[in-house]
């Protein structure tokens, strides 16, 4: 039987290059973040939309990433591959809800994401070790994404007081 190569099944199919950001999961090197710096542009792209265009792209992407990742998941026989990282997209997309488009804020959310996604304080830990398929590997990162959304509303909010 040949031996078919992690990159050569994902760039086979839309659905893996999608759970796969397309491609940057595919990085040798901390697959995540570079998952993570393919959804800086896909929200600059969403803030010349209106916050309602923003939150449904988001919304139907969770859906989506959660059906996708699971097929890419049940393809490689690996519950959450590393190179899975439509969940880091969709996570950093939620981290910059309603925060105004500045390079300090972009990259502010950026390193929250990272740090949460990382770290997985409780109840991240939990969910990330017990709900499995592609709900299980979008969930942690929507939850991450929750905790850096409400600290980078809170520096927002402290700045503008100062």
């Amino acid at each position: 039987m040949m031996h078919v190569s992690v990159t050569q099944t994902v760039l086979r199919s839309p659905i893996h290059i999608l759970s796969f950001g397309f491609g940057s999961g595919l990085s040798p090197v901390a697959p995540g973040t570079m998952g993570t710096l393919i959804a800086i542009p896909i929200f600059l792209l969403l803030t010349t939309f209106s916050s309602i265009i923003y939150l449904l792209f988001v919304t139907i992407l969770f859906f989506v990433g959660c059906w996708a990742s699971g097929q890419t998941a049940e393809a490689l026989n690996v519950h959450d591959h590393p190179g899975i990282v439509i969940d880091e997209i969709v996570g950093y997309l939620i981290t910059m809800i309603f925060v105004p488009f500045t390079w300090h804020w972009v990259i502010l959310g950026f390193l929250l994401f990272r740090l949460f996604d990382i770290w997985k304080p409780w109840p991240i830990s939990i969910v990330d070790k017990q709900v499995k398929g592609g709900l299980g590997i979008m969930l942690d990162d929507v939850l991450a994404a929750i905790y850096s959304l409400l600290s980078l509303h809170i520096v927002i909010w402290s700045v503008k007081l100062l």
